[in-house]
């Protein structure tokens, strides 16, 4: 060993012996560790007993400040993507071990990292996922224990450099959309009828030659999207019509020769794509490239006739086709009422990604509201139609509902909600002391929080003795959430106003009017996170129906003076934009709505991505 290895060692006895400092420690051990691996003097401190796990499980928590923020605030969402992640993947030989540990998450994303070859089976622990994201990275294999996330509804896998899927996804039971295109993958597993969820799969640009014999099954009866394009499938089956729910069905870019007439037995298809495939049937090869759906599956639809005549070698084949074609007509007409009838009561609501929108709003979240009340979600709403007849009062009569039920009058969460043009941006989410924390209350004159509460005691107390409760009232319990708190919640503008002070009141300042053209709403809960997200999604559910009830009513303005005068007739589409709320050092907390969330079974919701 060198002198300057027995130099460093004798410094770090100094160090443990006389400072026991351990920060000293672990600032020396960096700069020791980088000299001594030069040495040939790294494992004399590990012989030493300097390194122990703690240390090095410090330093690897620290390369990971995203996987330690997850695990000490008990989040359910973790996005890792980009440059400077992928290159601690490629310096730490893979992902953290510790990344397997954060068992409530039910969202994880690692993606955009060319360095990720391989997923650990300790993946199997993450048994609350409700979506794995692992899209645009390198995968050569997915590990079969995959099949043990049971709650698993989306996995996303995308641009990768897999050739073969574990057999285990056919034990995802609870699986809606499966997306693999753009890998290398030559046949899809059997059993993927086994996944009876699934509504959505993408397995184009792969080398796929043909699907399952199990694919075309009566059990996916609520596949509505395929899309295989850009693969080498040299054959569709006339089995297809099995798939009774199918209304997208892309097979472009293939080796097709042939498209079976049993095709147009799928009652609620709606679109088609065959080009650039070479079909024998030159007619059909001419319309598929320039025709609509329906005349393409007209055409299919006269083949199939064509074939029932066409004499005894086939009679017993065509007197199936027959009975198919008799009872496909009875299913066409009862699919076309239901979907007539679907397309009256459906709301549509599109959410726009934050990356889509490059001045999308942020709220910055402070360490201290951890011991407050630690969750918020946000969003910004668009196209809400609060100007027509009674609107702005439906909408507000559906909030104090939703706080009254599912809120626990405002003791689980609380909803506010903005008038996004009167926002100063950007968003704090802090605490303050009562005494310091000043609102402008909702029909109130400006105030502090200590004035506020005194006032809406006072008001409660003489609310119960009007009449004569012994218990205690709505506004007693949600007025106790905060007694006793040195700190209270609120969301500051740039210009340091507090515009919402949560379970209490939102301001005057940004509140909401008939005139109002986008909303900022908030859910703050001391509960969960989960709770915020159940709260928003039913409040965004809420608002698309009542925006389709006004739509259709077509009232006119409210002659209170806020409005416009008369509108012109609107659209009910809702447009969602997502907002990101951060913490202190600007890593990600959570992003609302994500692809989990808006996936409750609402029947009549149509949540365009």
């Amino acid at each position: 060993m060198s002198y300057l290895s027995h130099v460093l060692i004798i410094m770090i006895r100094y160090i443990d012996t006389k400072m026991h400092i351990y920060h000293a420690k672990i600032q020396m051990t960096r700069i020791f560790q980088f000299i001594l691996k030069y040495l040939n003097g790294y494992r004399v401190l590990y012989c030493l007993g300097y390194f122990d796990k703690s240390t090095s499980s410090m330093d690897d928590m620290e390369k990971w400040p995203e996987i330690e923020k997850a695990a000490t605030g008990k989040r359910r969402e973790l996005v890792l993507q980009g440059p400077a992640v992928d290159e601690r993947i490629s310096s730490n030989g893979g992902l953290s071990s510790d990344i397997y540990s954060l068992t409530l998450l039910n969202y994880l994303e690692v993606s955009q990292c060319p360095s990720l070859t391989e997923i650990h089976e300790d993946i199997q622990h993450l048994t609350n996922l409700q979506s794995l994201i692992l899209c645009r990275n390198k995968l050569a294999s997915i590990p079969n224990v995959v099949g043990n996330l049971k709650s698993l509804k989306v996995l996303d896998l995308s641009v990768n450099n897999l050739r073969v899927l574990p057999e285990g996804i056919t034990q995802l039971r609870e699986l809606n959309t499966l997306n693999v295109s753009c890998n290398s993958l030559e046949v899809l597993p059997e059993g993927l009828s086994q996944c009876t969820k699934l509504s959505t799969i993408n397995i184009s640009k792969n080398r796929i030659t043909g699907f399952p014999a199990d694919f075309y099954s009566e059990k996916l009866d609520l596949l509505s999207s395929l899309v295989a394009s850009d693969n080498s499938i040299d054959q569709l089956s006339g089995d297809v019509h099995k798939l009774a729910a199918l209304k997208v069905l892309d097979l472009s870019n293939n080796k097709l020769n042939e498209i079976p007439s049993d095709l147009s037995d799928c009652p609620k298809l709606k679109e088609i794509n065959f080009k650039g495939n070479k079909l024998n049937d030159k007619r059909l090869e001419k319309m598929v490239n320039g025709c609509q759906t329906k005349s393409i599956l007209d055409y299919l639809r006269g083949k199939g006739k064509q074939g029932e005549d066409g004499g005894n070698a086939e009679g017993g084949r065509n007197a199936d086709r027959g009975k198919r074609q008799q009872q496909r007509k009875k299913k066409e007409k009862v699919a076309d009422e239901q979907d007539e009838m679907e397309e009256l009561n459906k709301i549509v609501v599109r959410v726009l990604h934050v990356s889509d929108a490059p001045t999308a709003l942020e709220v910055t979240v402070s360490a201290e509201v951890k011991d407050v009340r630690p969750y918020l979600v946000c969003c910004v709403v668009r196209g809400m139609n609060l100007n027509s007849g009674n609107a702005l009062k439906r909408f507000l009569v559906a909030q104090t509902k939703l706080h009254d039920d599912l809120c626990g009058k405002r003791t689980t969460a609380t909803i506010a909600t903005h008038d996004v043009q009167l926002l100063k941006a950007p968003l704090i989410y802090d605490v303050k002391p009562p005494t310091q924390l000043k609102i402008v209350p909702l029909g109130r004159k400006e105030m502090t929080a200590i004035e506020l509460i005194r006032h809406l005691q006072l008001e409660a107390d003489e609310l119960r003795k009007q009449k004569k409760r012994q218990n205690v009232t709505g506004l007693h319990k949600y007025l106790q959430i905060l007694q006793g708190k040195a700190l209270y919640p609120c969301l500051v503008d740039a210009e340091g106003h507090v515009i919402s002070f949560p379970p209490i009141t939102n301001s005057e300042k940004t509140k909401i009017k008939k005139t109002t053209k986008e909303l900022f709403l908030e859910v703050t809960s001391g509960t969960s996170l989960q709770t915020c997200k159940d709260v928003m999604d039913a409040l965004i559910v809420k608002m698309a129906e009542l925006n389709k009830f006004t739509a259709e009513h077509q009232e006119e303005a409210g002659s209170d003076g806020e409005g416009d005068g008369p509108q012109e007739p609107t659209g009910s589409e809702l447009i969602i934009q997502q907002v990101r709320t951060l913490d202190q050092d600007g890593n990600l907390k959570v992003v609302y709505p994500s692809k989990t969330d808006l996936s409750n079974d609402v029947s009549n919701l149509n949540v365009i991505w």
